[in-house]
């Protein structure tokens, strides 16, 4: 018998994970060209071409032994962390030091690293809907008590006064993404702002520490020159998350990093905490060649022209079909109102047509439906008839 946590686990397995798996089974039936899979968040862009030359740089330069053996310290190549920190303070005036950062296995392994080395049995962790579905399991991976602040469905900015009232002495983190996953919504600097001082007010009245941790794999697919706010500048005990699988299109790759600022309480405890669980979580250090690479390509980008485009061709297509949606500032998905109650019925509705949607309630905001639009152009174009159709069934 598999352990009882696991149970409930594989009973609720990730819904955009099982509707990525029929989109390939439907695939095979229909053929891939006639499935409008707006599932899964893998970027369709390719790395830049200077990720392949780094690539073939390292192997055919780099001595086998040393690029394929472990790291001295479970937090990475020290060459490395000092250049991501470098880079950081670069491009947001920030003062980190190489010790500051801890190398990663993508932003999710991140997340687990840093949950691990805070998280007692019972602490709660806030979460602001709609947020991405997998906190659920990497808080209850710890014992944590995942607690919910309701989605503000006009804006998806967060619900601040609820969010006061929802902090606890039991609080001991805040988990935010922005760009948002599944809204593309970019929290305001005013948003950020208050947040801190709601945390910091209720830091003084419980004499308690509340860690807000920034998951920030989008930061660098923001369009219309919006800007997205540095969160340590406003929050002392903020801890940021970050990943390369999409500003590098490396979702395969699984390499990323924390930043673990000074100012952070008891951050030398933190930081040895998080070398640690990357060891006791398995992972053991973030993968060496990868490590390298990012070092070399911190200043590559992806063109995300291509996402743009897709943004805007999907945006106005679903909104002339007579489709409710805010429009994302940044990441890559289109967080659509159902058009009727039911969104796992208007998912279902859907599929009749070959298209593919995640169900809002996998993101805590039932009601809505959400579209990765990092697909290629042509799935879009040619989906729209079919949403055309669909549009019909309620309008």
């Amino acid at each position: 018998m598999i352990a009882e946590k696991m149970k409930n686990m594989v009973a609720n397995s990730s819904a955009i994970r099982a509707m990525f798996e029929e989109g390939n089974r439907m695939a095979k039936l229909y053929g891939a060209e006639n499935v409008y899979d707006f599932s899964l968040g893998n970027p369709n862009v390719p790395a830049p071409e200077a990720v392949k030359n780094a690539i073939v740089e390292l192997v055919s330069d780099s001595d086998p032994v040393v690029l394929h053996g472990y790291t001295n310290s479970n937090s990475g190549y020290a060459d490395v962390r000092e250049a991501v920190a470098e880079s950081i303070n670069e491009r947001f005036s920030t003062t980190f030091a190489g010790e500051n950062i801890i190398m990663t296995v993508g932003a999710a392994g991140g997340l687990n690293v840093i949950l691990k080395s805070l998280i007692n049995p019972g602490d709660e962790v806030i979460v602001f809907a709609p947020y991405f579905g997998e906190y659920r399991s990497y808080t209850n991976n710890y014992d944590g008590v995942l607690v919910e602040i309701s989605p503000d469905t006009e804006t998806f900015q967060p619900k601040l006064a609820e969010f006061e009232q929802k902090i606890t002495p039991k609080t001991k983190a805040v988990i935010v993404n922005t760009p948002n996953n599944p809204t593309g919504v970019v929290y305001s600097e005013e948003t950020i702002k208050e947040m801190a001082a709601i945390m910091e007010r209720k830091q003084k009245e419980y004499g308690t520490d509340i860690y807000l941790i920034s998951d920030e794999p989008y930061r660098e697919l923001v369009y219309d020159g919006v800007e997205v706010p540095y969160l340590t500048k406003y929050y002392a005990n903020t801890i940021v998350g970050y990943s390369y699988s999409k500003s590098l299109s490396l979702p395969g790759e699984r390499i990323g990093y924390l930043v673990i600022p000074d100012e952070v309480t008891d951050s030398e405890d933190l930081k040895a905490a998080a070398n640690v669980a990357t060891r006791i979580l398995g992972f053991v250090n973030a993968p060496t060649l990868q490590q390298k690479l990012v070092a070399k390509c911190l200043h590559e980008k992806t063109d995300i022209g291509f996402y743009d485009r897709n943004r805007e061709t999907l945006y106005n297509g679903l909104k002339e079909c007579g489709f409710a949606c805010i429009k994302p500032e940044g990441a890559f998905y289109l967080f659509v109102k159902s058009p009727i109650e039911d969104e796992k019925q208007f998912c279902a509705d859907g599929k009749e047509f070959h298209i593919l949607m995640v169900p809002g309630s996998s993101f805590g905001c039932p009601g809505y439906v959400r579209l990765a639009y990092c697909v290629a152009y042509e799935t879009i174009v040619n989906a729209l008839p079919k949403f055309r159709e669909l549009a019909k069934k309620y309008f």
